[in-house]
């Protein structure tokens, strides 16, 4: 039986399901201190046990982004709001191959938030 988090990728329409499922390897692989868990919904990832990030689907674009908690404090580029107040968004299309060069620079970024 699939818990919340595996029926939560496995669910999801490729490509977006391979996407997720690289996207959560390489965060977990990032550091040991990333931990993953079911929260509003879909899959968040904490560091040091501090809210840090989410994969989110838009509802509208089927458009594949990482929220992440404390990106007001972010300064990157590739980092947009789109009217939020804390969280800030990296989208990623998940028929390309992923920009792991910026997605390893923002993430350098937030960890030294904590």
């Amino acid at each position: 039986m699939l818990n919340y988090l595996d029926n939560y990728y496995f669910s999801q329409a490729e490509p977006q399901q391979s996407c997720l499922l690289f996207l959560r390897n390489f965060l977990l692989s990032y550091s040991p201190q990333i931990k993953e868990q079911w929260k509003y919904t879909t899959a968040f990832f904490t560091y040091k046990k501090k809210l840090f990030c989410y994969f989110s689907i838009s509802k509208k674009s089927r458009a594949l982004y990482i929220g992440f908690v404390d990106g007001n404090k972010i300064n990157h580029k590739k980092l947009v709001a789109e009217g939020r107040k804390q969280i800030r968004v990296f989208y990623i299309d998940p028929n390309k191959d992923i920009d792991i060069k910026n997605l390893n620079e923002i993430l350098n970024l937030a960890i030294k938030l904590y």
